[in-house]
């Protein structure tokens, strides 16, 4: 199997073909860098999103907590990673309350 190698400059990303969008890794992340988006191509309605890759703090938490082996955190030697701040932690809280999804009126959206 070929290692896999991190996009440029990202902390943290997803292949979707693996994804079944159950919505473990979004519970799991701590600074609200991913929700569901609707994608009405996925068999769910919804697949999952990196909406603030600039909040990653590289905890591995949604990573390790995906049963599909579907997202991936850069290694900490070749990315720095934010540290988790209230306004991460506010937006995941703001998440995991509207079913896992950003709010559509939530501050930081537009």
């Amino acid at each position: 199997m070929a290692v896999m190698t991190a996009p440029e400059n990202t902390p943290v990303w997803v292949d979707t073909s693996r994804c079944k969008a159950c919505d473990i890794c979004v519970d799991a992340c701590p600074a609200g860098v991913l929700s569901m988006q609707p994608e009405p191509t996925s068999v769910l309605g919804a697949m999952i999103s990196v909406i603030a890759p600039e909040s990653c703090i590289g905890c591995n938490e949604c990573e390790l907590s995906c049963p599909d082996f579907a997202i991936f955190v850069a290694d900490k030697k070749e990315f720095k990673f934010a540290k988790l701040t209230k306004d991460a932690k506010a937006r995941q809280e703001a998440i995991v309350k509207n079913g896992y999804k950003l709010p559509a009126d939530y501050k930081e959206a537009n």
